[in-house]
């Protein structure tokens, strides 16, 4: 009989199981409508678990940052040096104390402040300001795998954060139409029309409108613009972007009508094949200053290898991918490389064909660096298959495993970043432990950035060199 014990053995819970039990603990059938109903539940609960750390408006807050964490984390001086400078000058921001007497806290904003005077002011020796070169325009970063769960939005949000408690000023661009890294911002997207849709519509409908420009020299019938396509030429990527609660990180947001992009862009391209648009993203961007605004801008995109992430793969100029320490994400991560070199090399191989008939460049994609990153990491248990991992990628796969800790887990119950977290609602150790392995992600790309910034700058110098010596 299910339940009796087998030699001596209580029975696993499967054997245990009444049909007619089951049957009164099923519930009713769900039809269509009952998706509805399911979505407005979940709609009621995020907003419930959203509202912490919202204001009374409904906005988004960042809070406020200790003199213990300024002086460990944000600027590299004594905490006691950083009080005399504060003396010295009373037209910095000084803090603002909770208790009498008690510690310090400071807005993020007063913090770059701080900041932009040590770098003016304080030792020429010490990093205050963060690299970046003259001249060079924003670096574009994508965070991409086809497999879902691996901590993609996770990774972009913590850099982003990161860059931004660093002093750079960030873009962080949302092509997933599940609007995760929306909601992590606090971005309000209506519809579509307040994501990148009319950017991509935009550069379409540019596309067309140069085919007319050649087609009425030719005395040909000019291809039609729609009100969707007219609609999208009077809007700028300036136009879509969003303040967050972030002082210096801005957002341009993602809803579920984004996914219509997936459908209706090679609608587009059937009809225009000779429309580049995997060139979209970049080129709008570019051309209405976006680039030249920030220093970094940090893309997330979908979980599948579709014209969205497409779109954001060809304008990145770094591509991470984070993946776990397991076999079956190292076989998914492996098949989203191999998907990735069949669609680029039928894009080049496409393009050239007609390229080399005619004479003109030939495209070829190149990014500046590409690297997997072990996310969720539990050494004890995935100490031996990351090694595995990392003889076979080497240097692709990034030597730091982003683990994970208690106050991780803690900071996503609380719907914020870890960097949005209050140490006083953890142990200090607890908190300087589980920030550790972010800092150390951020430490890794930071190296990366640097480095092909670096190479950039020198090779700018030596082409101004050279044309002085002509």
């Amino acid at each position: 009989m299910p339940g009796k014990p087998m030699h001596g053995q209580p029975l696993p819970p499967y054997f245990r199981i009444d049909p007619d039990t089951a049957l009164a603990e099923l519930g009713t059938p769900t039809d269509t409508q009952g998706f509805a109903v399911i979505a407005e539940a979940c709609a009621r609960g995020r907003s419930d678990l959203a509202s912490r750390g919202l204001r009374e408006d409904g906005a988004r807050r960042l809070r406020p940052f200790s003199t213990w964490e300024i002086t460990r984390y944000l600027i590299p001086v004594a905490p006691a040096h950083f009080r005399r400078v504060l003396r010295a000058n009373p037209d910095l921001p000084q803090g603002r104390s909770e208790t009498e007497g008690g510690a310090k806290w400071f807005t993020l904003d007063e913090v770059l402040r701080l900041r932009a005077h040590f770098g003016a002011e304080g030792s020429k020796s010490k990093p205050y300001l963060p690299y970046r070169p003259e001249g060079l325009p924003a670096k574009m970063v994508a965070v991409a795998n086809f497999k879902g769960g691996v901590g993609k939005t996770s990774t972009v949000a913590h850099l982003a954060m990161s860059a931004a408690l660093d002093g750079y000023k960030v873009l962080v661009l949302d092509l997933d139409s599940q609007g995760s890294m929306t909601s992590i911002f606090g971005g309000r997207v209506a519809d579509e029309w307040q994501s990148v849709y009319p950017l991509i519509a935009r550069h379409y409908a540019e596309h067309l409108e140069a085919e007319n420009t050649h087609r009425a020299s030719r005395g040909e019938t000019a291809l039609p613009l729609d009100d969707t396509l007219t609609e999208a030429l009077g809007i700028s990527a300036g136009d879509l972007v969003q303040s967050t609660h972030w002082p210096n990180i801005d957002l341009i947001g993602a809803q579920l009508n984004l996914y219509w992009a997936e459908f209706q862009i090679p609608v587009w391209r059937m009809a225009a094949r000779g429309w580049k648009l995997w060139d979209a993203l970049t080129e709008v961007l570019e051309r209405d200053g976006l680039l030249d605004a920030y220093d970094l801008v940090f893309i997330d995109t979908p979980p599948a290898l579709g014209y969205l992430t497409i779109n954001g793969l060809a304008a990145a100029d770094i591509l991470l991918v984070p993946m776990g320490a397991s076999f079956l994400e190292f076989d998914s991560t492996g098949r989203f490389f191999d998907m990735l070199h069949t669609t680029f090399a039928s894009i080049e191989e496409g393009e050239n064909t007609a390229a080399r008939a005619l004479g003109r460049d030939e495209t070829a994609f190149q990014w500046d660096a590409v690297r997997t990153i072990v996310t969720r990491y539990d050494g004890a248990q995935q100490g031996e298959l990351a090694a595995l991992m990392q003889a076979y990628l080497g240097p692709v796969m990034s030597p730091h495993r982003q683990d994970f800790t208690a106050l991780i887990g803690q900071a996503g119950e609380q719907v914020q970043g870890i960097y949005e977290a209050d140490y006083r609602d953890f142990n200090r150790e607890t908190y300087a432990r589980g920030r550790e392995t972010f800092d150390e992600t951020y430490a890794a790309f930071k190296k990366l950035l640097m480095g092909i910034w670096r190479r950039e700058e020198l090779e700018a110098r030596d082409s101004r060199d050279a044309q002085a010596a002509q």
